[in-house]
């Protein structure tokens, strides 16, 4: 059966009136580069496929390092320039220190009122002094430094005795961070010899906890973009944020009793004591809601990022021998064999921090930044940015570009000799930039870089075949490996006098 003259010509009529209006609407608001076509109601998640990172790069490398994208209901800014971040996170820092409400943000992040979660005003400043000066301060992380130290020997004693087979390194990287955070928020070691196995259940519940969490905070939510879907009940995942907020209170709740009834006796001042001890003069601020949020986002973001950095890390070394053969070569020359690798001698590591900055580059712990949102209008390379839009900034995208990099896909540690700390202006900020930067930074440097020291010092390491380590990627907030590194590793004979002191 013919269509009808008269309708293909109404067809046509129509597309042109969209695309055209389109253009001359775009034109007069002087937006930033787009995709066409934007489909109505579902705009651009179309062309979302995971990584949603390297999607982005792709659309970023087309149209440019500025683009507008439509997420659904959502505007959203694509960053994928050190320029244009910048340009966000100095000129614009203010504007764009607000966070996107989303469904995670709202039931995990206490209503809105979490040091990530909460958008920028008072309630955030008040979080983010708290956790700049009262525990993650450098006075603070000096207080618990034997506490990451014995964390340290406990893993290499570890890895002695199970060395005759195949390490998971995920899994010992993952306990060893947990125990770490753990032991500076609570005083509590859950995993390991020698654990009372009503603590090892605990510790089992508890990392439940927090792998739900990180499963949750990694999806995809259509009900974010798509609001009808949520007041429709089609995602599921309402009930399912709800039931973990409620096993995290049931949980963090029990702690912080445990911690409230044990007061005095223990002289040690852990994070949680700390915070309870503030609520004694402000419980109207500091509530038990409170401080279970802020325990939460301290293990969300120091836990899974530092022990995946330190996974890639080790991954890239096995393939890269010669890198792990000079890095211990500058370790055996600095520190020689009648000790261990510590936290204060990072500074006088070089090559380590070059290691450690290339992994940040090749592996970033956050590929797409966690997003923010203009509280008004601002203009970012020229174009107008409405209020209320999103910002994605594609740290991956940076961090690969090849106009940036020389041969960006190489693992070449030396691309970073003579740059001091673990920032390259706007081209590397694996934890953020402006305002909402990441206060955890200094704790994160000091756990990957004497953990990876240690391992380094220790160890001769070696793939399970002559095949190489598989760096694919999974999804995942933090870009999770595809395949959790296993590998062979032996303790050296230059330090096995100091190993048997263990």
């Amino acid at each position: 059966m013919e269509v009808p003259f008269i309708y293909i010509s109404l067809i046509i009529l129509l597309a042109s009136y969209i695309i055209t209006s389109n253009l001359s609407r775009r034109k007069s608001s002087n937006l930033p580069p787009t995709v066409f076509p934007s489909v109505p109601i579902i705009g651009h998640l179309y062309l979302l496929k995971p990584p949603v990172y390297r999607t982005l790069a792709k659309i970023s490398a087309k149209y440019g390092p500025i683009v507008f994208l439509r997420f659904g209901s959502r505007r959203v800014l694509l960053v994928s320039s050190p320029s244009a971040s910048e340009e966000c996170f100095t000129k614009n820092d203010i504007i764009f220190a607000n966070r996107p409400c989303t469904l995670f943000s709202k039931i995990i992040g206490n209503n809105y009122s979490s040091l990530v979660s909460s958008s920028y005003g008072e309630n955030w400043r008040n979080l983010r002094k708290i956790a700049s000066i009262e525990i993650l301060s450098v006075h603070r992380l000096n207080e618990f430094h034997d506490i990451r130290v014995d964390e340290g020997k406990l893993l290499v004693r570890k890895l002695v005795s199970s060395c005759s087979s195949s390490v998971n390194v995920k899994s010992v990287l993952y306990e060893l961070t947990l125990n770490v955070m753990m032991r500076m928020i609570s005083g509590k070691r859950y995993f390991g010899r020698d654990i009372p196995e009503v603590i090892e259940e605990e510790g089992k519940r508890f990392r439940k906890i927090l792998d739900d969490s990180f499963l949750f905070a990694g999806a995809a939510n259509v009900g974010d973009y798509l609001p009808i879907l949520r007041w429709l009940g089609v995602n599921g995942l309402e009930k399912k944020l709800v039931e973990l907020a409620k096993r995290r209170k049931v949980f963090f709740q029990e702690l912080i009793e445990q911690l409230r009834k044990s007061k005095g006796v223990n002289k040690r001042k852990t994070m949680i004591k700390v915070l309870l001890s503030l609520q004694e003069s402000d419980p109207d601020y500091y509530t038990d809601d409170m401080i279970q949020s802020f325990v939460l986002v301290l293990l969300s973001a120091g836990i899974d990022s530092s022990a995946g950095t330190m996974e890639w890390a080790l991954s890239l070394l096995l393939n890269n021998p010669q890198v792990l053969k000079k890095a211990q070569n500058e370790i055996d020359k600095v520190i020689s064999n009648d000790r261990f690798v510590d936290e204060t001698d990072l500074v006088n590591l070089p090559y380590l921090r070059c290691i450690i900055n290339e992994t940040f580059r090749l592996c970033p712990p956050g590929p797409l930044l966690v997003p923010h949102e203009s509280s008004e209008d601002c203009v970012v390379g020229g174009y107008n940015i409405p209020r209320g839009t999103m910002l994605l900034v594609n740290q991956w995208a940076i961090h690969h570009d090849p106009k940036l990099w020389n041969d960006p896909e190489m693992f070449n540690p030396e691309r970073f000799e003579g740059i001091e700390g673990h920032r390259d202006g706007f081209k590397l900020m694996p934890f953020g930039s402006g305002r909402r930067g990441c206060p955890g930074e200094g704790l994160a440097v000091r756990v990957v870089g004497s953990t990876l020291g240690l391992l380094i010092q220790c160890f001769d390491w070696e793939r399970l075949s002559e095949k190489m380590v598989d760096m694919t990627e999974a999804p995942g907030l933090n870009m999770p490996k595809a395949e959790p590194l296993v590998a062979k590793c032996k303790p050296r004979l230059e330090m096995q006098n100091l190993l048997t002191t263990l």
